[in-house]
């Protein structure tokens, strides 16, 4: 990997986003490994662009190479400028859950619809600050285009022993630390389905970036609502790892129906278009607009004062 090219001079526009237990993509060839910087930073870990079937593809890895960012830690907006930036405008995130419901076992995969927001505003979650304001809207957090791509394909790996739930809300709790049971059986009376902690903000950013966003949730195990043994790293771990090919294969075969001619105007996001960039220009007038948050809003929308 050392010996990879540090740029890339072709727009890649599908990213996937890998969480706990996915930390890297095997079977894709490596072209080349790009350390971006941001005006909000550096992303988590470096870029790297793979081939697969000739198509390009960026993957990310959230908490870092070697997993050492905590979920409050994660340098959000980095990673999701950096990715906007080098032209991706599709993303497939995973992320490992524990699961709220007796249906949704451990291993079973989840494709969401809804979230409900726990974290505790310590997290930087939004790009339009400091003399830029824009309201986004966020009533459906995912993309239901693209979560008809991922359903679709993981239909096709039910009868290898995947369990797919096709809707479901995530609660994104601030974490490090796992849940009281008192709090899991009030998010259980909620109606959540499963629960994680890096959800957000991440999907509220990549709504800001006018990206087409989805979350694969994969269920390592009950939360502490159940009464089986209660949940712990080593526990989550050792279900990631067993649960590995699946969502290996999982991504190949999203990468492969994303990569078609007939899906080109979601890995595109066409219909978020412009959604954040007349949200911004409407709200904060030229007289208020801090010349230096102009300059960050340009790095995600290049031309877009001049227009």
């Amino acid at each position: 990997m050392s010996n990879l090219p540090t740029t890339f001079d072709k727009p890649v526009h599908i990213a996937v986003i890998g969480g706990t237990g996915l930390g890297q993509l095997d079977g894709f060839t490596p072209v080349a490994l790009l350390h971006p910087d941001t005006p909000w930073g550096k992303p988590a870990s470096p870029i790297h662009i793979l081939s697969h079937n000739n198509v390009n593809v960026a993957f990310l890895a959230r908490h870092g190479l070697h997993h050492q960012f905590a979920p409050h830690e994660v340098p959000n907006r980095a990673n999701i400028a950096a990715l906007r930036h080098i032209g991706v405008r599709c993303v497939i995130a995973f992320s490992a859950v524990g699961s709220l419901q007796e249906e949704i076992k451990p291993m079973d995969f989840v494709v969401p619809d809804q979230v409900i927001d726990r974290t505790k505003g310590v997290r930087p979650f939004t790009f339009f600050e400091g003399g830029i304001v824009g309201h986004v809207g966020f009533a459906d957090p995912f993309d239901a285009k693209l979560a008809q791509v991922v359903k679709k394909c993981a239909q096709h790996m039910e009868g290898d022993g995947v369990v797919l739930h096709e809707k479901g809300t995530v609660i994104c709790m601030e974490g490090p630390q796992f849940s009281t049971r008192a709090e899991s059986h009030m998010y259980r009376a909620w109606g959540g389905s499963v629960i994680n902690m890096s959800t957000l903000p991440e999907a509220k950013l990549a709504r800001e970036a006018e990206m087409a966003y989805q979350v694969i949730a994969m269920a390592t195990d009950y939360d502490c609502w159940h009464s089986s043994e209660d949940v712990n790293v080593d526990m989550v771990i050792k279900c990631m790892q067993a649960n590995g090919n699946n969502a290996k294969r999982l991504v190949a075969g999203v990468l492969d129906q994303l990569a078609s001619i007939e899906h080109g105007d979601v890995v595109m996001a066409r219909h978020w278009e412009g959604a954040s960039q007349g949200a911004v220009k409407f709200m904060t007038k030229p007289d208020g607009r801090n010349p230096e948050a102009m300059k960050r809003v340009e790095y995600l929308f290049p031309g877009f004062w001049e227009s």
